[in-house]
């Protein structure tokens, strides 16, 4: 049986926590921060965890992950 190809994209954005569950970086903090609140720029900061209705495809994009 050959061995299943990871998704690099997808390997540089997500880890695994020490339960198993995947982490993620929140999105829209790259670029149009003026118009954005302090309180929203500083939530974006934090990492977070995948909600489980994307978990099942992110196991098939990440096998050895």
């Amino acid at each position: 049986m050959p061995k299943i190809k990871t998704n690099r994209a997808a390997a540089k954005r997500f880890k695994k926590t020490g339960t198993g569950k995947l982490k993620r970086n929140k999105a829209y903090k790259s670029h149009i921060l003026t118009k954005k609140t302090t309180k929203r720029k500083r939530n974006l900061r934090k990492s977070t965890i995948t909600d489980a209705t994307n978990v099942k495809n992110m196991k098939k994009v990440l096998p050895y992950l």
